[in-house]
């Protein structure tokens, strides 16, 4: 199989579709076309929470705000998997996690930096300067696909790279009771979703907290709470997360990506 993530929306995803079903005839499945537009971060999160879903496979990947620059296109040994897009950080965090994955020790950087195997993707002239997901990365995807992840580098149109960009999410500042850290992402129902580790909750279920100075009930899940309701709880993702039931999280507590959160307990 081979996956599919962009920024792109529509029609342009079509056309690496397009040159996909012309060299391979694997199965494709959209992640989504729909990521914030030149957000690296916000994509490189939300793979990181989704690929370790599938079974091994290719994913293409193009958020790349640098297209049609000197940045590096690149082909990723993750484990079994393997990750083609733009060397600007969005694979970086999604290959630590699947190739920790596959020696059974996800935060584990130096287990995981040995199941990594960077390639750069040789690029003759393509055909737009713009569109490098279907010219340069639908192409190599097809290729890496055929040729499986262990085989990348018998081929000539992948070389060894000495290294990636290596983009790394904030680490927060945890203490015994209470945390600072801030908000990676907003997700599409409104939930603010922080750096803080969700382990800050454990037990706490019940407690109210203290969100930048205002207390809240922390909750298991959002109808824990009354409809309109600010809430914290634990993300699917692991993490601590601002939210409302039945509503919008980062609305009702006028936080957006980026910002600092101080949480304590009572």
């Amino acid at each position: 199989m081979i996956t599919l993530t962009s920024d792109f929306g529509s029609p342009y995803p079509a056309a690496m579709k397009g040159v996909l079903c012309a060299h391979t005839d694997a199965r494709l499945v959209d992640i989504a076309h729909d990521f914030p537009r030149q957000d690296v971060r916000t994509t490189a999160f939300w793979l990181r929470e989704v690929f370790p879903y599938f079974p091994p496979a290719t994913h293409l990947v193009v958020v790349d705000p640098g297209v049609g620059t000197d940045r590096a296109a690149l082909a990723i040994r993750a484990g079994e998997h393997v990750l083609v897009g733009p060397d600007n950080g969005v694979l970086a965090p999604v290959a630590r996690r699947l190739a920790g994955d596959a020696v059974g020790a996800p935060d584990d950087d130096a287990q995981a930096s040995a199941g990594i195997e960077p390639f750069e993707i040789v690029v003759d002239e393509p055909e737009s300067a713009t569109f490098h997901g279907r010219d340069v990365f639908a192409p190599a995807a097809a290729l890496a696909h055929e040729a499986g992840a262990d085989r990348l580098a018998e081929c000539e149109e992948f070389v060894s790279a000495d290294g990636y960009e290596d983009l790394r999410f904030p680490e927060p500042e945890v203490r015994d009771g209470d945390a600072t850290g801030e908000v990676l992402v907003v997700d599409g129902f409104g939930n603010a979703v922080t750096n803080v580790p969700g382990e800050m909750l454990d037990g706490r279920f019940g407690e109210r907290i203290a969100v930048d100075g205002e207390h809240v009930p922390v909750a298991q899940s959002y109808a824990h709470v009354a409809a309109g309701e600010r809430l914290v709880t634990v993300g699917s993702h692991g993490n601590v997360e601002l939210a409302a039931n039945r509503g919008r999280g980062d609305e009702t507590f006028g936080v957006g990506v980026g910002n600092p959160i101080e949480l304590a307990f009572e």
